[in-house]
């Protein structure tokens, strides 16, 4: 168990040092690596390792365009590399989308309204810990989702989120937080 548990450390480590660690690799870590390649769940499969690195360059080089659209329903149209979440790629590109727990799935501030059911039915179905989270959001929708756990794939091309016009958090109004 110990040795189990050291070896998921070096590959936080590895990710860390490649700047890769995002909250998906949280999650994934959360749920524990794939002990053939050390590598999150969500990416092991019986491909070699010298496919796994090829899978992940493309990864990074493909893009889904994705369109968020405000509360004043204004839409600002973004390319969105594979793999990453919304929440980190709407604070990469300015759009006002709070993750105060920064994808931890601790707080419902990262709310997003998935516009077309079509492509909320391509999205895998919410943990309980999500839902939980959802539960405490403001404006909640059937389509609703937190940004950190809708992470862009090529099926996702085209999406449009909507943000809600609020959200639940303690911060004074008018307060707007930086992400870290």
């Amino acid at each position: 168990m110990f040795i189990s548990k050291v070896s998921q450390l070096g590959w936080i480590v590895k990710e860390l040092r490649r700047g890769q660690y995002t909250s998906v690799t949280r999650t994934a870590y959360l749920q524990g690596p794939c002990s053939r390649h050390m590598q999150p769940l969500k990416y092991c499969s019986s491909t070699t390792a010298a496919d796994h690195t090829h899978e992940e360059k493309n990864e990074h080089k493909e893009k889904i365009s994705v369109t968020f659209v405000d509360k004043d329903g204004e839409e600002k149209h973004i390319k969105v590399p594979i793999g990453m979440s919304m929440l980190e790629a709407a604070h990469e590109n300015d759009i006002e989308l709070e993750g105060a727990c920064e994808g931890s799935l601790a707080c419902s501030t990262c709310h997003v309204i998935v516009m077309d059911v079509e492509y909320y039915n391509k999205l895998e179905d919410p943990m309980d810990e999500e839902n939980d989270m959802l539960d405490l959001a403001f404006g909640l929708t059937e389509t609703s989702r937190l940004g950190c756990q809708v992470i862009a794939k090529p099926e996702l091309d085209g999406i449009r989120l909507a943000l809600p016009a609020a959200t639940r958090n303690f911060a004074v109004d008018g307060y707007v937080p930086k992400p870290h």
